[in-house]
């Protein structure tokens, strides 16, 4: 651990575990929505049975409307880059070198002076700023060329290219409601508790388009809050697909608005149960250490001091074993990956979590060992302080077995 994170670990250690939990284990929606665009519209069944995408249309390859596909793109994009395709006070963007013109469907991005030397995939993602994983999707559906060429992730960008980005609209795609099980802990008619299972997704996302929480709400519920969007409706919070536990659902906009709130103010109440590598040999500590996206690795969040946002945690020791420590953590921060970066930032990554800590997984698990285990908040519309525990699931239990076997 660095020097500064040592003497700040070490000064935080001493504040005692205080406080209310706000979100954690979230994730930004805008890249997702953006790389959705780009692999396309989810598919669904029409009433004739045959599928069709996000707007309706049918997907036999022959009518995907503002998507060309690869047969037709070459002569959509000349039609589209007409003297009236682009803007006509010929602005230009303020990245430098780059003229945006408006397209049906979407934008046409012109690069004079793309990063020489740089792979196409790594020197887009500079140019547009987006997520890597999202350029990639546009790559591999012909959308990025080099001088009029499509080409591969791994070409090199060499002196004088042009570059030509069309980035797709943008297409908010309705979830589908879908008879799934659903451990219900608390329901009335404003909102409702869920106990997620590990391995379900919260909302529809690029791959995962079913089979999701929200699918399942969809069954369940006639009504959810709109405040979120078609694709995560009641969603106020969210965890991870491999941690398990409760989640606060708004069934009406006036709950949603409550409880989003709360989260924002700090004052609703989770606590989470793990199990983490190596001993831990302080009863209790605290974690103050700023987290932001990984510059190298953009499906990973990380400790940084720039470009971050300051995340709070607090964390008490429960038990040990000879190589690992089971520990309930609470939050005053709700940044994506909150406890998964800051156990391993501290040199005890989650148990099972190959994001963060070791790649090899000789127990075999199926996602990290995180429970979201008690969840505390007032109602949004009566007033009342209502809080909820989830028993630690059969996992948890079997993996806790298995390290006290071994002692």
């Amino acid at each position: 651990m660095p020097e500064r994170g040592k003497a700040r670990l070490a000064a935080a250690r001493r504040v005692k575990l205080q406080g209310r939990l706000t979100k954690a284990d979230e994730w930004g929606a805008s890249e997702k929505e953006h790389a959705a665009a780009a692999q396309g519209p989810a598919r669904s069944a029409g009433a004739d049975g045959k599928a069709r995408g996000g707007d309706g249309r049918q997907e036999d390859g022959r009518d995907r409307g503002d998507w060309p596909d690869r047969g037709r793109q070459e002569n959509s994009w000349e039609k589209d880059a007409g003297a009236d395709g682009g803007r006509k006070d010929g602005a230009r963007s303020a990245g430098g070198g780059c003229e945006d013109g408006s397209r049906r469907g979407g934008w046409l991005r012109e690069v004079e002076s793309p990063p020489a030397g740089e792979r196409l995939d790594v020197g887009t993602t500079r140019v547009l700023a987006k997520s890597r994983s999202y350029v990639q999707a546009l790559i591999e559906q012909g959308f990025v060329r080099v001088n009029g060429t499509s080409r591969k992730a791994n070409y090199r960008i060499r002196e004088g290219d042009h570059l030509s980005v069309f980035i797709p609209e943008v297409k908010e795609l309705a979830a589908e409601a879908e008879d799934i099980r659903l451990d219900i802990v608390y329901e009335d008619e404003e909102l409702l508790v869920v106990n997620k299972p590990q391995g379900m997704v919260v909302h529809p996302a690029p791959g995962a388009w079913s089979g999701t929480l929200v699918n399942a709400l969809l069954y369940h519920c006639r009504h959810l809050s709109g405040i979120n969007g078609v694709l995560r409706p009641g969603i106020v919070h969210r965890i991870d697909k491999d941690t398990s536990g409760l989640l606060v659902v708004a069934k009406t906009d006036r709950a949603h608005r409550g409880l989003a709130a709360q989260i924002k103010e700090h004052s609703m109440t989770r606590r989470y149960q793990a199990i983490v590598h190596g001993l831990l040999t302080e009863a209790e500590g605290t974690i103050d250490a700023p987290i932001g996206r990984d510059p190298k690795q953009r499906k990973r969040m990380a400790v940084r001091f720039t470009n971050s946002k300051s995340a709070l945690t607090h964390y008490a020791v429960l038990r040990r074993w000879r190589q690992y420590t089971e520990v309930e953590a609470r939050l005053e921060t709700g940044r994506t990956h909150q406890i998964r970066v800051h156990m391993a930032y501290i040199g005890h990554p989650v148990l099972g979590d190959l994001l963060y800590g070791p790649k090899h997984n000789p127990m075999r698990l199926a996602g990290q060992m995180l429970h979201a285990r008690l969840l505390g908040f007032r109602h949004p519309v009566s007033g009342d302080w209502l809080e909820f525990e989830a028993p630690l699931p059969e996992y948890f239990l079997e993996v806790r077995a298995r390290l006290s076997q071994g002692e």
